[in-house]
């Protein structure tokens, strides 16, 4: 059985959901440990905690993974009389190190809210916004005897995925022409030789501006010329394969009264803020697990009957009434911690089908501090 490194569960979560998708504001990645000590039990959980410190040690794990980082924002001094230094300071005297992957699990097809709009039972799901203006396409000039070791060298790199399809690209022919100066190394001709013509293909592939890096040293390895010409385009397109929040559909219409039960009960949660009428039937869910406030706009464009989020503040629930203070849509505000929770199981399923040999634990612990008061509706 092979040893499994800290990078190893890295680089395939990277893969996954890129670094490079993060927002802006993030910060994920490895937070503390060596990525090169060997992981025999890795713990997962929504936050880090003294008690799930204790819980990793106590289940001797060399890794914690947590969906929201630690160190979110500079520090300024790593201290044990606060609260990020003092659980720093415990991770390494226990020697385990943590990695944090949030908002670019988030932007990760089949992420986080892919995974809540299937625990809430919705299906034909897609993202609620795709990452705007993200595509690029690729454009270079190849001998045809290089075309196909080019072609399959930039597919490997991440370029071509369109939707459910791999390895598209365009191939128009041609003829280039250049002539190599005194201390050029030419595949074809020589040194202040004579103008070279040379029959060759124009090859187009699209991508994700975050893989152009990848993608273009791919190319520059494949192919046969000391200088390789390409460009670089913007595209007025969507990355389909990234983006933010969820939608999809009921497979059966529910009253809205019954749907809020579904979320409440779902989500272990007493309690869920809403806007909406209890009696509407709603078919068309639209969810982002955390604070998705920002695509309240985008849910009602989508058509959604009802959105289900979190961090909700009292003036954004006025944006989902018409003129008459009607609501277009029902819009669901449930806790932080239960839209995310998800993620626990998400990410110990997604490592424990890809890693023999390693354990995953969720955590038996719940991260959030936040805690619930039912009313007795009594005076005494």
């Amino acid at each position: 059985m092979s040893v499994v490194k800290i990078k190893d569960i890295t680089q395939a979560l990277e893969a996954w959901a890129p670094n490079a998708t993060q927002q802006s504001y993030d910060n994920v990645g490895l937070q503390v440990g060596d990525p090169n000590h060997v992981v025999n039990t890795c713990l997962i959980a929504l936050d880090l905690t003294p008690g799930l410190i204790d819980e990793a040690v106590e289940a001797q794990a060399e890794l914690i993974i947590t969906h929201h980082p630690l160190i979110f924002r500079p520090l300024k001094s790593i201290t044990t009389s606060r609260w990020h230094g003092a659980l720093i300071h415990r991770l390494i005297k226990h020697d385990i190190a943590l990695y944090c992957i949030h908002t670019n699990l988030d932007a990760a097809y089949d992420g986080v809210s892919f995974a809540l709009a299937e625990q809430l039972g919705l299906e034909q799901i897609s993202f609620l916004r795709p990452t705007p203006n993200a595509m690029v396409k690729l454009v270079t000039f190849v001998p045809l005897s290089h075309l196909d070791g080019v072609r399959e060298a930039l597919k490997n790199a991440g370029a071509g995925h369109i939707g459910e399809y791999e390895g598209c690209s365009f191939v128009t022919e041609g003829t280039g022409y250049f002539s190599p100066g005194e201390h050029a190394d030419p595949t074809i001709g020589k040194a202040r030789g004579p103008e070279e013509r040379v029959h060759e293909a124009r090859l187009e592939v699209e991508l994700p501006g975050w893989k152009v890096s990848s993608a273009t040293n791919a190319l520059q390895e494949a192919h046969p010329y000391e200088e390789v010409a390409f460009d670089v385009v913007p595209m007025q397109k969507a990355d389909t394969r990234t983006g933010m929040g969820a939608i999809g559909t009921l497979p059966i219409p529910l009253p809205l009264a019954s749907f809020l039960n579904r979320v409440t009960h779902t989500l272990e949660t007493p309690s869920a803020q809403f806007v909406g009428d209890e009696n509407a039937m709603v078919k068309r869910i639209a969810v982002c697990g955390g604070s998705g406030s920002d695509l309240i706009g985008d849910a009602m464009r989508m058509g959604a009957d009802a959105y289900v989020t979190a961090d909700v503040t009292y003036h954004r629930f006025f944006e989902v009434l018409d003129t008459q203070g009607t609501p277009r849509m029902a819009l669901i505000n449930i806790g932080h911690y239960e839209t995310e929770a998800c993620t626990e199981e998400l990410l110990t399923e997604w490592l424990d089908d890809r890693f023999e040999g390693v354990v995953f634990r969720k955590t038996k612990e719940k991260t959030s501090p936040v805690q619930y008061y039912i009313s007795s509706k009594t005076n005494g």
